[in-house]
């Protein structure tokens, strides 16, 4: 469990980021979160972290949406 906390400590606000893996469906970041479909989001687009939240969440905000993803699920653009 310490792993998957420290995974998500490595972002911070404002981080930009690329998604690493495909995705069954995409949850938006709304204060009602509704599921996408996940073509919105491909492997290889890049977003910026908007939020961090619990459990290993992260807010992250592509071109055509933010959506919730975990932490080992993007990885750190240098």
């Amino acid at each position: 469990m310490e792993q998957a906390d420290e995974s998500c400590q490595a972002f911070d606000t404002g981080a930009l980021v690329r998604l690493v893996e495909t995705q069954p469906y995409l949850k938006t970041a709304d204060p009602m979160p509704m599921l996408r479909p996940p073509d919105l989001v491909e492997v290889g687009d890049e977003g910026v972290v908007v939020e961090l939240r619990s459990r290993n969440m992260l807010a992250v905000r592509f071109r055509r949406g933010t959506f919730l993803l975990a932490g080992d699920q993007v990885a750190s653009v240098v």
